[in-house]
């Protein structure tokens, strides 16, 4: 079984974008953790199940982060159940949960389901759209999310998302400081090795995926730079 509190880096493919075979390799022998499958929008099966088979030639762990239940299909290795905290909309929280429990939980095995706490920060992405999530929150609230995740819920990780912009650091620092067993996931703006190392400095794990597409070479020497 994998360990996710001894991770340190994380890509996150979109399914809905492309890569090529070489760079996929490069990604998957990089070093990197684990390789992250998930995406906001258009995210189909055939281009989930197109990408996993793809990253199962390889030895690195392979995760579907469920963003819908349509694309759901097994052969991962771990599933990521994210449900937005500070979503204003109880589906993110626990509606499409009970749905895919109601369709896929006597096919699921309970080794395999990790749920994260998400916490979106940057109220111009996607995610933030999509989920109607309250991104203008205080430090305090933050830290009353993570608290919520690690007592009350108990859940594996807190996951804090910029989405698009580097966050702030001190923010990510408080928030580490009040974690104890659950494990702090970061993502968000990370395009070189400067923020990676920035950023890992409080997370736990951080998560690089826009870099991938868009400064692909400065995104692949992220895991040299945490990992040392």
């Amino acid at each position: 079984m994998y360990d996710i509190t001894e991770w340190k880096h994380v890509f996150k493919l979109d399914p809905n974008k492309e890569i090529t075979d070489d760079q996929l390799e490069q990604l998957c022998e990089s070093g990197t953790d684990a390789i992250l499958i998930g995406g906001s929008d258009g995210v189909t099966e055939d281009d989930v199940l197109r990408l996993m088979s793809k990253v199962r030639r390889f030895l690195v762990p392979c995760i579907l982060e469920v963003s819908t239940i349509d694309a759901i299909v097994p052969g991962f290795d771990l599933y990521f159940i994210p449900t937005v905290l500070n979503s204003n909309d109880p589906d993110w929280i626990v509606g499409l949960h009970k749905e895919a429990m109601k369709e896929y939980g006597e096919l699921m095995s309970p080794e395999e389901i990790v749920v994260e706490g998400y916490c979106i920060l940057n109220g111009d992405c996607k995610a933030a759209a999509l989920t109607n999530a309250d991104a203008g929150l205080d430090l305090e609230d933050v830290k009353a999310y993570a608290r919520m995740a690690e007592h009350l819920f108990r859940l594996p990780i807190f996951y804090l998302e910029y989405s698009g912009r580097l966050g702030d650091a001190e923010i990510l620092k408080e928030t580490k400081a009040v974690l104890n067993d659950t494990t702090l996931f970061y993502g968000g703006g990370i395009q070189d090795s400067e923020t990676a190392v920035k950023m890992a400095e409080h997370a736990d794990v951080i998560v690089v995926g826009n870099a991938i597409y868009e400064n692909f070479g400065q995104a692949l020497k992220t895991v040299k730079a945490v990992k040392e």
